[in-house]
This record gives structure tokens, C-alpha cells and sequence, in this order.
């Protein structure tokens, strides 16, 4: 890489790590802003809610890195403007194209770093943050509000050592369980048995449930057999299916392992299930990557055309055009996501954008 090239990367690189520092702050404070508060001010172990908080960063850094690399690209090729360094090596003889040579392959990296990023880190990321979430909620029960917050839709599942599910109807204040119900299913045929408590806890430190003034039933061919009623009873816990955040939708299908999507999406097409959610999630897994090559081109044509054109770049158009993106980027994922589009056209629709603007900008920039 030649002299040129090395100095206009070191003017990009240091702001593209601080716009990506500041980015990623931005995207955890709002994806958890509905989440951080209740949980401590239910009683949640600040170090668990530590911990849930670090897990949402590698996600937020696949989403910034793109959008950093653009916001970086647009200030450091403005300063060199600005400064008229970027005058001074046209007048010795490189044209502005050269521009596009470190910036693009500075764009590729990125991309790389982020589809790494997105597939190697994400899914473990998510499956570690939903045992914290079980551990949290194992760690104190209230933190779910069932007795406070029933009508937007929150759910506590157990799941015992049998593989039961255990419904529960709500949590008093103090992590008091109520209204709690096993039931063992045979296939395709009536319950076999159920059981009622009126009551029960999650002790604290253990997977254990404490039941209080309950009932056990089994049936044979729909007949209750016997009717046990119990005090008090402890019941071994596996697994909690719960939603802190109260939305209620299962784990998105973009943080699904590309080789579990690919092979979603491919029964899907096979059975003819209409399923957009996970055809634009397939397809984001490489269109969020290539972001990153497609901002930092359209980048370097404003630089240029810019340039050409006697005009500076400054903070509030680089913050302006970074906030553009994302703002079309979540626009074209949720039509994507609800049926309105392709999934193709919802994934590579920003990126196409970003594209067609740039050449746009050059075509311009070259007329003058």
C-alpha cells in the first residue's frame, strides 16, 4: 500500500473506532431502555443485569459497523478537504479516484469483521443472554411482574425435570408464585396427569420450586383414578421460559445460525409456508455485511463530488446521512419482516441505495 493510501486510512481509522464506540452505546441504551430499569428496580443482582447488558454488544457492533465506517469516512475525507491536503495531492499528479482504493479495502475488512461477527459471535451471544435471563428470574421471580403488568401480555413458563410445562398465573409482590399448573400430555390423547398448587417460590440459589396447598389428579381415559391433595411439595426446575422485555415474540430468526436459517427457509419453500420474517433474515445475513462496502463507496463519491464541487462535508451532514441510513434500513427490514416486500428487496434495498447514489454523485462529480 503506498504512501497515499496508508495516510488516508490513518486519518479514518481512529474516527471509525470512536464512531463505533459511540454507535454501539447508542444501539445497547436503546435496545435495553425498557429493560435495564424495571429489572433493577425489581430487585435484579446489578451483576446479572451486568451481564445482559455486555451480551447485547456484539449484536450492537454487527448494526454499528457499517454505519461507523460511512460516518468516519465522510469527517476524515472532509478534514483532507478542508485542510486542502486533498487539493495538494491532486496537484501532484493523483487523481481522486485513489481515494476509493484504501477506503474500499478498508470497507471490506469491515465487512468481513462484521459477518464474523453476526455468525460466530451473535447466536452464542443470544442463547448465553437467555440463560441469564432464566438466571435472573431463577435469581428473583418478581422481575417478571406477572401481578403487575398481566395485560401487556407477559408470560412465566416452567419447564421440571420431566419436561412438564408449568403455567403460572402471576407474581405477588416478593417473587410469590399463584394459580400454578402441571400438566402431563400423551400424545394426541387426553392429560394423563395434572397438578394444581395454590402457591409456590423459586428458592433462591437452586432450581427448586416450593409448592403450597396443591392438588395431583391422573386420569385414565379421561376418568380421574385418584386425587391426592398435598401442603406443602418440591418440584425440580429446569428451564424458565420467560420474556423480561414484555414484547412476547419468540428470539428473532436473524440470530439463528445461517446453516439452522438455510435450512428453515429451505422446508419452508418446500411446503409452501409464506414465512417473511425468515426470508429477510436469510438474506440480511449477508446484506448487513456488505453495508459496510456499499456505504463506504457512496462515502468517497460525496467526498469527491463534495470536493469537486468547492462544498464541506461537516459533523452534522456525516450525522445526518449516518441517521438516513438507518432510519431506511429499519424501514425496509420491518415491511420486509411483515410481508410488504421480498425479502431480497427488503435485505439488499438499503445497500442498492447506497449504491445507485454514489454512481449518481460520480457521474455528477465527473461533469464538472
Amino acid at each position: 500500500m503506498k504512501r497515499f493510501e496508508r495516510y488516508v486510512l490513518a486519518e479514518i481509522v481512529p474516527l471509525l473506532v470512536g464512531a463505533l464506540a459511540a454507535v454501539i452505546v447508542l444501539f445497547v441504551l436503546a435496545a435495553l431502555q425498557e429493560v435495564i430499569a424495571p429489572l433493577l428496580a425489581k430487585g435484579a443482582r446489578p451483576v446479572l443485569v451486568a451481564r445482559l447488558l455486555a451480551l447485547n454488544v456484539p449484536e450492537a457492533a454487527a448494526r454499528a459497523l457499517p454505519i461507523a465506517l460511512m460516518f468516519a469516512t465522510l469527517l476524515g475525507l472532509s478534514r483532507l478537504s478542508s485542510d486542502s491536503e486533498l487539493k495538494a495531492a491532486l496537484a501532484s499528479g493523483i487523481p481522486a479516484t485513489r481515494l476509493f482504493r484504501p477506503v474500499l479495502a478498508l470497507g471490506l475488512g469491515v465487512t468481513l469483521l462484521a459477518f464474523a461477527i453476526g455468525e460466530g459471535v451473535l447466536p452464542r451471544t443470544k442463547v448465553e443472554e437467555r440463560k441469564v435471563k432464566q438466571q435472573i428470574v431463577f435469581d428473583n421471580p418478581r422481575v417478571i411482574g406477572l401481578g403487575e403488568q398481566g395485560a401487556q401480555g407477559q408470560s412465566l413458563v416452567l419447564r421440571d425435570a420431566l419436561n412438564r410445562a408449568i403455567s403460572v398465573g402471576g407474581v405477588e409482590a416478593g417473587g410469590q408464585l399463584r394459580g400454578l399448573r402441571i400438566v402431563t400430555m400423551q400424545g394426541g390423547q387426553v392429560p394423563r396427569e395434572v397438578i394444581t398448587a395454590r402457591s409456590g417460590r423459586l428458592k433462591p440459589g437452586s432450581n427448586l420450586l416450593e409448592l403450597e396447598g396443591g392438588q395431583r389428579v391422573t386420569y385414565q381415559e379421561g376418568r380421574p383414578v385418584t386425587v391426592l391433595s398435598f401442603e406443602r411439595g418440591t418440584l425440580p426446575v429446569q428451564d424458565v421460559q420467560a420474556d423480561l422485555d414484555a414484547s412476547g415474540k419468540p428470539l428473532k430468526a436473524t440470530y439463528l445460525p445461517l446453516r439452522d436459517l438455510l435450512a428453515r427457509t429451505t422446508t419452508y419453500r418446500q411446503q409452501g409456508i409464506q414465512a417473511p420474517a425468515e426470508f429477510t433474515a436469510l438474506h440480511q445475513k449477508f446484506a448487513e455485511p456488505l453495508a459496510a462496502l456499499a456505504l463506504a463507496f457512496f462515502a468517497v463519491s460525496l467526498a469527491v463530488f463534495t470536493f469537486q464541487s468547492g462544498r464541506d462535508l461537516g459533523l452534522v451532514w456525516a450525522l445526518l446521512l449516518a441517521f438516513a441510513y438507518y432510519a431506511t434500513w429499519s424501514v425496509f427490514r420491518i415491511m420486509g419482516e411483515n410481508g410488504a416486500i421480498p425479502g431480497a428487496v427488503a435485505a439488499y434495498g438499503p445497500d442498492l441505495i447506497a449504491l445507485v447514489a454514489g454512481v449518481v454523485l460520480l457521474r455528477l462529480a465527473g461533469r464538472r
